[in-house]
């Protein structure tokens, strides 16, 4: 049996008014969901949307369906056709169902195949041979690291001008320059995503390509005053984090092109204005403010890519309350860890997804990120000339530095934990974002450093042989145990190799090397890179959340080709590893049960 229905709703961009809109949404069996086929002249804008998993009520009794989502949502001409088409479907079959045949039918009829806002494009300065290979002792990774670098050639993608001219036709954003996706059902720009691949593409000498997803983003924020999560319209009123002045810092430092900073500088600004004007709040403590910053988008709807999953999970709830966990959800999703016990309001263990409040917790990520930011934007002045408007900047630094140190700081346990704004606490829970400030070198004093390091080692956390644990909570969501996420790995590992100390380097050597045999001996396996890991096993790829894992995958390589870069006199493709997992296991069972 499978299920189709189309919901009627009103739209508010950023960047225009109001207008209706058309959902529809599948149920029940296997598809990719395009668009609606050009047959005459427009009658009102349509969203089509495929759902990955969804619920619906028939005959009393719930049904649920999945099946292979399509991350492709397209904008284009509803017709009156189209429309009697759509509401004629269950006529044709007992009982209301729609039987699959019937529906193959009718997507074969009324809808285009995936991909058409795109032409054929290979990056023009792909080349072989990048010299960073020559540094992989390792013959076996050397020969791995080619194929990650011949990679970037299948995830390149460039826009048609048809989305640029006729914009009400399609989902997808228009953003002049070629750029490279994430991969799997990821067929857009990714904005934190975009990081880890920019700073790959610069280690396989492909500036150009660097410099054209660089110069969409600045393009993005020029039109929306911030990078939307994503390169759709179902993502304009929501970010992510906030690393575009981390682009420009690695493409600046590969390069030294001042035109390119001196033009992106005044967007850069405006990106932080945003951040600080929208998602900062004061927290007072002993008569002293702290001003920091938090996910909160001010979003009261289901999530277009996710209306049903949403929808669901808010039956039953007061209309205020059902407000109130559309933000979160929508907060949540701006974190780019959507999702994790870490936003869970009743703790770790203790809730679920329903119980998210992601608006409600100050993240220690997060102002590391703007830390960083701050000190990025204090020294493109500098670099520039403009001493005065450094000065602005490093004065900003300071004040978060000491705002961080008052409520996110732990003293006694050593190291930096979320803080919850309904009880004015700090979660004690581990998460590898909890050393972010190592890697954004946002601390004050050595010894905090030293601390954390202990803190790290006394966690539990590196007891794994296929990398850190996102958590140590097994929730089911997919930023939590049993998976390793890449960008996570690589600012632990980066924060690691920025102290002074040399055990604190040993262990950023020792976990590269972990997550470079994790990530090798599962492309030996499947011949393929993925989006995320799992640390239980003999290497296998993560699971768990809202969709299938995905393969591809743009951050992964990255992150991959830069440990490859900084480490690979010394990494091996076969290193025997102290860790067990048996022992990693044991620990968190003990964690859980305490």
């Amino acid at each position: 049996m499978s299920f189709c229905r189309l919901m009627r709703s009103a739209r508010s961009g950023l960047d225009g008014g109001g207008h209706d809109s058309w959902w529809v949404e599948l149920g029940g069996s296997r598809h990719d969901f395009l668009a609606i086929k050009r047959t005459s002249a427009r009658s009102c804008c349509a969203s089509l949307h495929a759902w990955g998993r969804m619920s619906w009520r028939y005959s009393g009794a719930a049904y649920s369906y999945s099946y292979l989502r399509s991350a492709v949502i397209f904008t284009a001409p509803v017709t009156g056709e189209v429309l009697d088409a759509f509401r004629n479907l269950t006529s044709v079959s007992p009982g209301g169902s729609v039987h699959p045949a019937v529906l193959r039918d009718f997507i074969m009829e009324y809808f285009e195949p995936p991909g058409q806002e795109f032409e054929p494009w290979t990056p023009t300065d792909w080349h072989d041979g990048p010299q960073f290979l020559s540094k992989i002792a390792d013959a076996e990774l050397r020969s791995w690291a080619g194929k990650l670098h011949q990679l970037w050639k299948s995830l390149g993608r460039k826009i048609r001008l048809d989305v640029r001219d006729r914009p009400e036709l399609y989902s997808l954003i228009y953003t002049p320059h070629p750029f490279i996706v994430p991969g799997g059902r990821f067929r857009e720009i990714y904005y934190w995503d975009s990081y880890w691949v920019i700073n790959g593409l610069l280690l396989s000498e492909m500036q150009d390509t660097a410099k054209g997803m660089i110069q969409n983003f600045l393009y993005l924020v020029d039109r929306y005053g911030f990078v939307p999560n994503g390169s759709r319209r179902y993502y304009e009123r929501r970010s992510q984090p906030p690393f575009l002045a981390l682009m420009v810092e690695s493409y600046y430092q590969a390069t030294g092109d001042e035109e390119l900073l001196r033009n992106a500088l005044p967007v850069l600004e405006r990106e932080y204005e945003f951040w600080m004007s929208n998602r900062s709040l004061d927290v007072a403590t002993e008569g002293h403010l702290n001003i920091l910053n938090r996910y909160a988008v001010p979003v009261g709807q289901p999530r277009p890519e996710s209306y049903s999953d949403d929808a669901d999970l808010a039956k039953g709830l007061s209309a205020d309350a059902q407000q109130q966990l559309y933000m979160e959800l929508n907060s949540g999703a701006e974190s780019g860890w959507d999702f994790s016990s870490r936003w869970y309001l009743a703790g770790p263990g203790q809730a679920s997804l329903r119980d998210i409040g992601t608006s409600r917790i100050i993240p220690v990520d997060l102002n590391s990120v703007l830390c960083r930011v701050e000190g990025l934007l204090a020294n493109f002045h500098r670099a520039v000339g403009d001493g005065a408007s450094a000065g602005k900047y490093d004065k900003a630094r300071e004040r978060r530095l000491g705002a961080m140190e008052t409520l996110l700081w732990d003293p006694q346990r050593g190291c930096w934990f979320d803080y919850e704004l309904p009880s004015g606490t700090r979660r004690p829970a581990f998460y590898p974002s909890g050393l972010a400030p190592l890697w954004a070198r946002c601390y004050s004093r050595p010894d905090m450093a030293e601390a954390a390091l202990r803190y790290l080692e006394e966690s539990g956390a590196l007891l794994f042989p296929n990398g850190v644990p996102t958590s140590l909570v097994d929730s089911g969501q997919q930023w939590d145990l049993p998976n390793a996420w890449p960008p996570l790995q690589h600012m632990l590992i980066e924060g690691l190799s920025n102290m002074n100390i040399s055990k604190a380097q040993d262990l950023a050597f020792d976990l590269a090397q972990r997550w470079i045999k994790t990530n090798w001996v599962v492309y030996k396996k499947y011949d393929a890179m993925f989006e995320k890991y799992n640390i239980d096993g003999d290497g296998q790829p993560g699971g768990g959340g809202e969709y299938e894992v995905q393969l591809g995958f743009g951050w992964t390589n990255g992150v991959a080709l830069q440990l490859l870069d900084r480490y690979g006199d010394r990494l091996s493709g076969s290193p025997s590893l102290r860790p067990s997992i048996s022992l990693g296991l044991f620990f968190v069972t003990l964690v859980m049960a305490m």
